[in-house]
């Protein structure tokens, strides 16, 4: 006999309340939190310098209002092009003297603001550095009144190149106290490691570059990410799928459970002996108490030295509850043959190299008669 089913929570019919439901992607409650307190520093430590500096004592601060704009990218999404460095000095300065110029040979302030925001965003565009408040920057020069006035050309730089100096400064300090990437830096893309002219094993299968372009142009759109940090996102979304499909099978799964490892005080020819009577490449090295400290292989050996210490590199690890397919960039890099399998304390449970992966991949293929007697 079945049983109804009961509505599941979080369904069309019974909407799951959500406190914070980001409207970009990638962005988290703790992220947001962290945007928050950059942008109060950021913003009254940017005010308190320049009314320090060049207003009438830090007590009252020289800001311009696109400040509060850049604050947003530069804290809320410091991934985007629009928020780098370049783009809020260069965006804002270069923006507000379109507005000052706009505003001199322009009487009509009406006229002289579509000008002045027309000819900020050419600007920009032409010397990369787009940024969204340069469009507010070119604004409040022509509508700023006597007191941008009475700066006169010397706007551009005393408050806006100032104030937005200040606050890349301390944007650039926050986020590497925060530990996080900015500038935004795109990851180089994989590279042959055997310097020939065939591209990596990782990119020879799945879309190219000129995929990604082509996608793009028959958009037609513009999207606020850089073109390498969408190939990486795609590139990921390929990963993911293929780990949802086949999660089921874990490293505890496919690991070898009798590792070969070699203590850090050991000499190199133990260490080679115990590579070559294995035929392995990736020989692990742990501590007194059994804990990893690293891998070695023949290459590392070549350097001479009575111990291995000088031969240990940085192992790959992974946990044995790990999706095994999750192994996949690591393994496919050109430089790591193998993965240790470790526990919370770092022992050793297990190994995988490339042959158990290729392995456990070679599993999931669909095993037809047309399949087989090909092989065959």
């Amino acid at each position: 006999m079945q049983h109804p089913v009961s509505p599941k929570v979080g369904s069309s019919r019974f909407p799951r309340f959500r406190l914070f439901s980001p409207i970009l992607a990638g962005a988290t409650l703790r992220e947001r939190l962290i945007a928050c307190f950059g942008a109060l520093l950021g913003i009254g430590l940017t005010g308190v310098i320049s009314g320090y500096l060049f207003g009438q004592g830090p007590h009252l601060p020289l800001l311009v209002a696109p400040m509060g704009a850049s604050a947003v990218l530069l804290f809320a999404v410091p991934a985007s092009p629009l928020a780098q460095p370049w783009a809020i000095i260069g965006g804002n300065t270069i923006s507000a003297m379109m507005g000052i110029i706009a505003a001199y040979f322009i009487g009509d302030p009406i006229i002289a603001t579509g000008v002045g925001v027309s000819l900020a965003i050419g600007a920009m565009s032409f010397t990369r550095c787009l940024h969204p408040p340069g469009g507010a920057a070119a604004l409040t020069a022509v509508l700023g009144g006597p007191v941008v006035a009475g700066w006169g050309f010397l706007f551009p730089f005393v408050p806006v190149a100032l104030n937005s100096c200040i606050l890349v400064g301390l944007g650039l300090l926050f986020h590497k106290l925060s530990r996080r990437n900015y500038p935004h830096v795109v990851p180089k893309p994989a590279e042959n490691t055997h310097q020939t002219t065939d591209a990596p094993s990782a990119v020879r299968v799945g879309f190219r570059e000129e995929d990604v372009d082509a996608a793009l142009e028959a958009l037609d759109e513009t999207f606020d990410i850089d073109r390498a940090d969408l190939g990486r996102l795609l590139q990921q979304v390929e990963l993911q799928a293929a780990i949802r499909s086949n999660g089921k099978i874990s490293c505890a799964d496919i690991m070898s459970r009798d590792v070969i490892a070699i203590g850090e005080t050991s000499e190199p020819d133990a260490a080679r002996h115990l590579l070559l009577k294995h035929n392995i490449r990736t020989l692990p090295v742990k501590d007194p108490e059994g804990r990893l400290v690293g891998t070695l292989g023949l290459r590392e050996l070549f350097a001479g030295g009575d111990t291995i210490a000088h031969a240990i590199s940085k192992p790959a690890v992974a946990r044995a509850s790990d999706a095994a397919l999750s192994l996949l960039p690591v393994l496919t890099d050109g430089r790591t043959h193998a993965v240790i399998v470790v526990d919370d304390d770092d022992r050793i449970l297990g190994l995988i190299s490339q042959t158990d992966l290729l392995s456990a991949v070679a599993r999931l293929l669909p095993n037809d008669g047309d399949t087989i007697a090909a092989v065959a």
